[in-house]
């Protein structure tokens, strides 16, 4: 009777478990309970992540406003909400190539424009310098609203249509973005107190060649200074100071190759750029080409002079992460500059002659740098 009793037991027990196993394969595969349980899943992870980037771009805001506030802005915080909507520019068409580069030029010189009538219009009486810390933190701010207003759009639009797979891809992408953003909210620190940063380099460069040389204003925003190197005459181009200010170094490499009647040996170009994943922090590099991270008109104008001039074109560079190169110079940069003026030095005296022309352009944000 025992037998019987326990052989029963077992059946009941594989129907249960066939009961069960039948059941979760129907829910998996004739159900769409999995793809809402993902959908509940990585929508909590995300949005969680998405708050955290909402108070980062608050706190990027806040800061600014308070720049600005001392400034003399009335309405500071207004003032940064209402930049950061505005001032976008639209890209020009693509399929036709014919002077694309003058018309992307043009509008991104209009929106510069813009820009520069709406701060002056609100910031009345403040320095030169002090405009374009105003302006590169207004930029900033900007920045870091269109990157969170994106991310929310897809966000939402993941969970207007049930995406788990959209919405999986955020919450996965989210955090590198949330440490991405964080250096742009330092960097309004720096330039608050108008120390250099690391994409300062190159205009440090320049600053060393040149020390108390004259300077004059070549173009807008750009200045340039003449000093000798062992005979070589050398025309140092850099960003007008110490304000934030990437001046226009491509117009003022073919503004001062047009003085010199082209009349040039080499162009050298000095900037930061990014390193790779395991590179060391201010490793300086040379090599060929304009270092210059332009959206393209001022880049093909170095290019276009040193075709048209027969003059080789070099570069130096100083590597360095994107979060070094927007905050606040390391000691490690600081030093790289060194090695990348001597470096630029080493150029000159044994790839040209005494009595030579040189123009050697510091590219790079030259705020805290004269």
């Amino acid at each position: 009777m025992l037998e019987i009793l326990m052989g029963n037991a077992g059946d009941i027990w594989n129907q249960i478990l066939t009961l069960i196993i039948t059941i979760v394969i129907i829910l998996n595969f004739m159900t769409d309970l999995p793809q809402r349980a993902q959908t509940a899943r990585y929508s909590k992870s995300a949005a969680q992540r998405l708050a955290q980037l909402e108070a980062l771009v608050l706190e990027g805001k806040r800061r600014a406003a308070r720049y600005l506030a001392k400034l003399g802005a009335p309405n500071s915080y207004d003032m940064v909400e209402e930049f950061s909507e505005n001032f976008f520019r639209i890209q020009p068409v693509e399929i036709e190539p014919t002077d694309i580069i003058r018309r992307l030029d043009h509008i991104i010189r209009t929106q510069e424009k813009d820009a520069e009538a709406y701060v002056k219009a609100r910031l009345s009486g403040i320095s030169d310098a002090a405009r374009r810390n105003a302006m590169v933190t207004l930029s900033i701010a900007g920045a870091l609203h269109t990157v969170y207003k994106v991310l929310r759009h897809y966000y939402l639009i993941g969970r207007k249509y049930d995406n788990w797979v959209l919405l999986m891809q955020l919450s996965m992408l989210l955090p590198q973005y949330l440490k991405e953003l964080v250096p742009y909210v330092k960097a309004i620190d720096a330039i608050m107190q108008g120390v250099p940063i690391g994409d300062g380099v190159g205009p440090m460069v320049a600053n060393m060649l040149l020390g108390l040389s004259e300077r004059r204003e070549v173009v807008e925003d750009t200045v340039v200074g003449v000093t000798e190197v062992d005979g070589r005459r050398v025309y140092v181009i850099k960003a007008a100071g110490p304000g934030a200010n990437v001046g226009k170094p491509g117009k003022a490499v073919a503004k001062v190759a047009d003085e010199l009647g082209c009349r040039i040996t080499r162009i050298i170009t000095v900037d930061a750029a990014l390193k790779l994943e395991g590179e060391e922090t201010g490793t300086v590099s040379e090599g060929a080409g304009a270092a210059i991270g332009d959206p393209g008109p001022e880049k093909i104008e170095i290019e276009r002079t040193a075709v048209r001039c027969s003059a080789p074109l070099g570069a130096v560079i100083v590597k360095m992460s994107n979060e070094e190169a927007i905050t606040a110079m390391k000691r490690e940069i600081a030093e790289a500059a060194r090695k990348a003026y001597e470096q630029v030095l080493r150029i000159i005296r044994s790839r040209t002659r005494p009595g030579d022309n040189v123009i050697v352009v510091g590219i790079g944000n030259t705020l805290g740098v004269w």
